[in-house]
């Protein structure tokens, strides 16, 4: 008896086709085989506080961490993270019950979305966002629906705004959580007080849950203020708030991130969570609750020190002839390449290095509504100031 035939089934889940390499390796790696100044890439040249590397060297010499910490993180991150959430925002979160360890907020956003998305909820996100978002949803079995920030002048400059009419249409009864960026990357947009008010308004009137992603919350210019939606009323007991150590401090490699939220959504979080790592970086958790506690100078200085390479930045791009959108957050700058007489932001990128010897990443593959990014690219400038001044130099050849 012969068995019938199955048909041949390509070997990734369909869930994921459409997620090959990141454009973050593709760009990185035309950088590295043109020798072309990377801005494409968001990861600091240089490291963070000396204390702090001491403070992993010293935890790794004496034992701390080496073997499997707890799988919530160690008691010291968890109190840390506490501590620095009723510091910075008045918050209160029991380290016991509310705060978790993850490898990185990219896991804490993989973690959040497999813990509380099933088949077939909607997730609505602002685009362009960060693409592990769109992969850890389809790995979820969730609907992604987007709603576009969109480019506009005002008196404090050209941002990136959020019409909330076109959110509240895309909330359906289906609709299971809101997944935020602010500080918003790509686009450098800080949400305003009265953007996060209507969207917390919009949850708590249609039973929402938010997932929240800050990891850029101290890198913030211009008087700008960055307030965590879980501080706002009736949002603490439905929100995940994610941030990590990553972009304060400079350690993008350690991959130490964490959560809080309340009990329920804390445990929902962590079944995911140790299912994917487990646990990871014993030591380097030590070290971050370290830094968690630094003085109110160090952020201070990281906001000044990156506030003057943004400005160098800008202005250099401006000379260029883009148009810019001024950051309010984050450490990265997205250009206009349409007064370059461009429009196709992924065939301009990849033929940046060749014409002048820098990397950028091209706006669109944040975005579902490609067209909508099209004609703008994104630079990173948490790099060395004589590395920004010698691409400015470059720019200058456009």
């Amino acid at each position: 008896m012969t068995r019938p035939v199955r048909p041949p089934r390509p070997p990734l889940n369909r869930r994921l086709d459409g997620f090959g390499t990141t454009i973050f390796a593709e760009m990185s790696a035309l950088a590295a085989a043109t020798g072309a100044v990377n801005l494409g890439q968001g990861f600091p040249d240089t490291d963070g506080p000396e204390e702090v590397r001491e403070a992993a060297v010293r935890a790794i010499r004496d034992g701390r961490g080496n073997q499997y910490p707890p799988g919530p993180g160690i008691p010291e991150l968890r109190s840390a993270v506490a501590d620095h959430q009723r510091r910075f925002y008045g918050l209160s979160y029991d380290p016991d019950t509310e705060v978790l360890v993850t490898t990185g907020a990219t896991e804490a956003i993989a973690a959040a979305l497999l813990g509380l998305v099933e088949p077939g909820d909607e997730v609505v996100a602002l685009e362009p966002y960060y693409d592990s978002y769109a992969a850890c949803v389809a790995m979820a079995g969730g609907i992604r629906v987007p709603v576009t920030l969109r480019p506009r002048t005002g008196p404090d400059g050209d941002r990136f705004v959020l019409d909330l009419d076109e959110l509240r249409a895309a909330v359906t009864d289906r609709t299971r959580l809101i997944l935020l960026n602010t500080p918003h990357n790509p686009t450098g947009t800080v949400l305003t007080r009265a953007e996060l008010t209507a969207i917390a308004e919009l949850a708590v009137e249609r039973d929402l849950l938010v997932v929240t992603d800050e990891v850029y919350e101290h890198l913030v210019y211009d008087g700008v203020e960055h307030l965590p939606i879980a501080a706002l009323p009736g949002m603490r007991e439905r929100t995940v708030t994610i941030s990590s150590a990553g972009k304060t401090y400079s350690f993008t490699g350690w991959k130490v991130g964490w959560t809080t939220a309340p009990p329920e959504l804390t445990a929902a979080v962590r079944t995911a969570k140790q299912y994917l790592t487990f646990v990871s970086g014993g030591p380097l958790q030590h070290a971050v609750a370290e830094a968690l506690r630094l003085p109110d100078a160090f952020f201070a200085d990281l906001r000044a020190d990156l506030l003057a390479k943004r400005n160098l930045l800008v202005e250099g791009l401006e000379r260029a002839g883009f148009g810019v959108f001024r950051p309010q957050g984050t450490y990265f700058v997205t250009a206009d390449i349409r007064p370059l007489g461009e429009s196709d932001g992924a065939a301009f990128c990849r033929a940046l290095p060749e014409r002048c010897g820098v990397v950028a990443v091209p706006n669109a593959v944040f975005y579902d509504h490609r067209d909508q990014g099209d004609p703008f690219v994104r630079f990173a400038f948490c790099k060395r100031t004589e590395v920004l001044q010698d691409a400015v130099k470059r720019l200058s050849a456009l």
